[in-house]
C-alpha cells in the first residue's frame, strides 16, 4: 500500500505536466497554422492586439532573459556567500537565527515585491542615492528584486549540499595546513557542485517564471534592447496582462497566450534537461 501510494503521488507530478502540455498544445498549432514559427521566433516585433499585429516573441524573450540576467548577477554572489558562511562559517546559534530570517525572503508575496521596486528601488536607491537615469518603470529595479525573490532559494539549497560534504573532507584539508577560506573554496564548494548547479537552475527557473514583479516594475514594452533603465516586457507579464477576458476566444491574439506559455514551458524544460545533464556529470557519490 506505501509503495502504492508513493507511486501514485509521482504518477499525479507527471500528469500534471502532460496536462498543462495537452492545455497548451491546441491552442498553440493553431496559432501556428496562421503564423509561421520562423516569423514568430525571429521576428523583432509584437505588437499582437495591434490593428495591424505582429507576432515576433524575439522581444519578449529579449526582455525575459535581460530581467532574468540581472537577477541572476544579484542572487547568485549573494546567494553563494550566504551558503558558505552557514555552512562553513556560522556557529550552531546564528544558524538558527540567520537562516530562518533568510527564508523568510520566500513567503514575501511577489506583488508586494514589486511595489518595494516601483516605490522604494526606483525612486529611492536608483535615483536619489546611485543618481541612474531611469524611466519609472524599468528593467534593472525588477531585476534587482527579482534577485532578491530567488536570493533564499539559492542559498538555501546550495547550504544543504555544502552541509552535506563529509565532514572528513575538511578535516583533511585542515591536516594539510588549509585555512578556512581555502577548505570552503576549494574543497567543500567544489565537492557539492552539484547540488548548487541544482539550486542555481532552481533559481533561474523561478526567475523566468516571475509575473506580479515584472508586471508592476518592469513596464509592459515589447523592447529589443538592453538597457536595462527602459521598461521591457516578459513572456509572463504579456500572458498575465492579456489573459483577462477582453479577447474573444479562437482569435489569433488569443491564441499567441497559448503560444507564448508554451515557449515558457520549452525554455524551463531545456534548463533543467541542461541542469539534470551537469549534475550527473559532477555528482560525487561519498560512502
Amino acid at each position: 500500500m506505501i509503495k502504492a501510494a508513493l507511486v501514485g503521488a509521482t504518477l499525479i507530478s507527471v500528469l500534471t505536466t502532460v496536462g498543462i502540455v495537452a492545455a497548451l498544445i491546441q491552442e498553440t498549432i493553431n496559432f501556428f497554422s496562421h503564423v509561421g514559427v520562423g516569423h514568430f521566433l525571429t521576428d523583432d516585433k509584437w505588437s499582437p492586439l495591434f490593428s495591424d499585429p505582429q507576432f515576433g516573441i524575439w522581444p519578449l524573450i529579449n526582455g525575459t532573459l535581460l530581467i532574468t540576467g540581472i537577477a541572476v548577477l544579484v542572487a547568485i554572489p549573494l546567494g553563494l556567500g550566504s551558503a558558505i558562511y552557514l555552512s562553513e562559517y556560522a556557529g550552531p546559534h546564528a544558524r538558527r537565527i540567520v537562516k530562518p530570517v533568510l527564508e523568510v525572503l520566500v513567503g514575501v508575496p511577489t506583488v508586494v515585491l514589486g511595489y518595494f521596486a516601483l516605490t522604494f528601488i526606483t525612486p529611492t536607491i536608483l535615483k536619489s542615492v546611485f543618481g541612474v537615469d531611469v524611466q519609472i518603470f524599468n528593467a534593472l529595479s525588477a531585476g534587482l528584486v527579482m534577485g532578491i525573490m530567488i536570493l533564499p532559494t539559492i542559498a538555501s539549497v546550495s547550504e544543504d549540499a555544502m552541509s552535506a560534504v563529509p565532514q572528513g573532507l575538511r578535516e583533511s584539508a585542515f591536516g594539510l595546513g588549509a585555512s578556512k577560506l581555502q577548505v570552503s573554496t576549494r574543497v567543500v564548494f567544489p565537492a557539492a557542485l552539484s547540488g548548487i548547479v541544482a539550486a542555481i537552475v532552481l533559481g533561474i527557473s523561478r526567475g523566468i517564471g516571475e509575473t506580479m514583479i515584472v508586471l508592476i516594475a518592469g513596464g509592459q514594452l515589447a523592447n529589443t534592447g538592453i538597457n536595462p533603465t527602459q521598461p521591457f516586457e516578459t513572456i509572463t507579464v504579456f500572458i498575465a496582462a492579456t489573459a483577462k477576458g477582453d479577447n474573444p476566444a479562437r482569435t489569433v491574439g488569443y491564441e499567441a497566450i497559448f503560444a507564448c506559455g508554451m515557449t515558457l514551458f520549452v525554455l524551463t524544460l531545456v534548463m533543467n534537461a541542461i541542469s539534470i545533464r551537469f549534475v550527473r556529470r559532477f555528482r560525487q557519490v561519498y560512502e
